[in-house]
């Protein structure tokens, strides 16, 4: 499995040691930078990593910034990239299994280390449960994005609070 990693400066500590712990797990690792502690821009790497998902060449992809919020807007302008941010386990968990996601962003100044190696396993681990109910959903915005008007689906299971 290929996985693209980006950051800005602010993210540039997790990234680096996120990309060992991903290489002792044998994944392939793309790192589009960046490498230094200079200012940069995040949607810069937000977009190299979305393209590098939304082509096919890598399964998944990381971001990480300060708060992570920026590289979850700009990712999530590239066509084929659903980008949520991990700052929860069981949110990280859902976002793959309910939406499908294939890039998962976080924040270094919000986040320990140790929460973010976690994350990024349940990430990488867990998979699209494909539900029907959870299908159409994903559809739908994979519509949005292609300009189309979607229509509001029936409740599929009443009893789910």
């Amino acid at each position: 499995m290929k996985i693209a990693f980006g950051c800005d400066r602010n993210g540039l500590y997790y990234k680096t040691k996120l990309i060992e712990y991903a290489k002792t797990k044998g994944l392939d690792i793309c790192d589009v930078g960046t490498y230094e502690y200079v200012p940069c821009d995040s949607p810069y790497y937000a977009v190299l990593v979305g393209r590098e998902v939304a082509s096919g060449r890598c399964k998944y992809g990381v971001l990480i910034c300060a708060t992570g919020t920026g590289m979850v807007i700009a990712a999530n302008k590239v066509k084929g990239v659903m980008c949520g941010m991990g700052y929860d386990d069981e949110v990280t968990k859902l976002m793959r299994e309910h939406n499908n996601a294939n890039v998962i962003a976080f924040g270094q100044k919000h986040m320990e280390y140790e929460e973010v190696e976690r994350r990024f396993d349940i990430f990488v681990e867990t998979e699209f449960s494909g539900l029907k109910h959870q299908a159409a959903r994903v559809q739908q915005v994979k519509d949005i994005e292609k300009g189309k008007v979607i229509q509001l689906t029936p409740i599929l299971n009443p009893d789910w609070k």
